[in-house]
This record gives C-alpha cells, sequence and structure tokens, in this order.
C-alpha cells in the first residue's frame, strides 16, 4: 500500500515538477511585452535614463532569461542587459566562424524597415554552453531598436 501511495504521489507531482522545469525559460510573448516595456520606459523617461535602466543587470529589464539589446541603426550597441562590455561596440560588422554576419547587423535592418520584427538565429546559451536557436522580437523606437530575445526548446 505504502509503494502505491508512494506512486501515486510521484504521478501527481511530476507534471508540476515537469512544468517548473519548463518555466525556468520565458517564452517569445514575454520577450515581446519586455520590448513593449521597454519602448514605453524609453518613451516616458527618455533615452538617457532608458539605457541605464538596460544596462543594469539587476534591473527591472533583466529577469529569468530575459534582457534588453538595444542597438542604433548603424549597430552600434547602446545596451545590454547581460553583457555591459559589448556596450558601444559594433557587432553588425563582425562575421560569425561560418562568414555570416552577426545576428546584431541583422536587428539593425529589421529596425531601419519594417521598424519591427521577429528574427531567428542561432546563438551560443550561457547555460548549457551551446549553440542554440534563439528568436528575438525587435521593434524601433526614435533612433534606436530595442530587442528581447529567447532560446527556442529543443525540437520547436
Amino acid at each position: 500500500m505504502r509503494k502505491l501511495l508512494s506512486l501515486l504521489t510521484l504521478l501527481v507531482l511530476l507534471p508540476g515538477l515537469a512544468l517548473a522545469e519548463e518555466r525556468a525559460q520565458a517564452t517569445t510573448k514575454e520577450a515581446e511585452l519586455m520590448v513593449h516595456k521597454a519602448i514605453a520606459f524609453w518613451k516616458k523617461e527618455g533615452k538617457e535614463k532608458a539605457l541605464a535602466a538596460f544596462n543594469d543587470p539587476k534591473g527591472p529589464f533583466t529577469y529569468s532569461d530575459l534582457y534588453v539589446l538595444v542597438l542604433a541603426l548603424d549597430g552600434k550597441v547602446l545596451a545590454h542587459g547581460r553583457r555591459p562590455d559589448v556596450v558601444g561596440g559594433n557587432l553588425a560588422t563582425t562575421k560569425d566562424s561560418a562568414g555570416r554576419y552577426h545576428f546584431s547587423r541583422r536587428i539593425a535592418e529589421i529596425g531601419r524597415d519594417p521598424g519591427k520584427g521577429w528574427l531567428e538565429y542561432e546563438f551560443e546559451n550561457p547555460i548549457s554552453h551551446k549553440t542554440e536557436n534563439k528568436v528575438a522580437y525587435i521593434e524601433r523606437v526614435d533612433d534606436a531598436v530595442v530587442s528581447c530575445g529567447v532560446f527556442k526548446p529543443a525540437g520547436k
């Protein structure tokens, strides 16, 4: 009877544990909402205050596996919630080992025209240290492009 009760308890708890595991990653909807939140903050508080907030790794624009990336229209990095070392650089001119331009070039292009959209690309996941598919929502605000992306679960 004890074994049966233990088995039943495990069966009840497993779906919740799987959901918690899956929930560790943000969704594309949350990435899009983060961009909308960032743009609203930019419009209300101004560019300088917004960039400072976006660059704060402990601020309201960096949580879970989400962070805001802001590029100038030429690809210069204005804000990066996880990598302050790249702020001021221009990743749009660099290429990966396969000879493809860095994804930030494409983000800047989408920001210029049509002004918003989605981009799927490959990027190293800082947790698994493997190259994985990532999808980002991109939207232009004034003279910049705000982006936020999430890693896609394997098989999706």
